[in-house]
């Protein structure tokens, strides 16, 4: 009896937890617009609204847990951030990407590998979001369990030509009284 009811507890626990990941919850949808709408602003961006369209190919590609961007061409942009399970949180992945802006070139604005991930998310004619984080079990490329957090963006950014009227230079904060 002792074996059936941990089976039936280890099972809800696991519905729950799948459950819960078809729809993003309201304090992350919250989380990942308050770090958005902090970060662009900082580059005179206007705040996103989420994407209830966006959020189930993000939340799809997320779960493959792939290190790869999902399509070179797509219909949205995309940004990815993965690491060790107990360390990754989605605040972490905002700064990673936005650490990318102490290299992005303002005098010959373009895409870079380098910075992608920072310039699609302070793109300005960007005006929806969606997000997921997931965890990822160990396999064989990665020996520990990773947490991998996917952003999908429309309209997509990084589109060429351009990035001048899109990558705003960093806005001057006002002095404090």
């Amino acid at each position: 009896m002792v074996k059936v009811a941990s089976l039936f507890l280890a099972s809800m626990a696991f519905l729950a937890a799948h459950s819960l990941a078809a729809d993003a919850d309201a304090d992350f949808k919250n989380e990942v617009l308050t770090l958005h709408r902090e970060y662009r602003a900082r580059y005179g961006a206007n705040p996103l609204t989420w994407s209830d369209d966006l959020y189930p190919a993000t939340l799809e590609w997320a779960n493959a847990c792939s290190p790869q961007h999902s399509q070179p061409k797509s219909q949205y942009g995309e940004v990815m951030y993965s690491g060790d399970e107990s360390y990754v949180t989605f605040a972490k992945g905002m700064e990673a990407w936005m650490d990318e802006a102490s290299r992005y070139d303002y005098i010959n604005p373009g895409f870079s590998g380098a910075t992608g991930e920072f310039t699609q998310v302070v793109w300005k004619a960007t005006t929806q979001v969606a997000c997921a984080m997931v965890s990822c079990p160990a396999r064989r490329k990665f020996r520990d369990a990773l947490k991998n957090i996917v952003c999908h963006y429309y309209p997509p950014g990084n589109i060429y030509n351009q990035f001048r009227d899109n990558v705003g230079y960093p806005v001057q904060e006002a002095a404090q009284p």
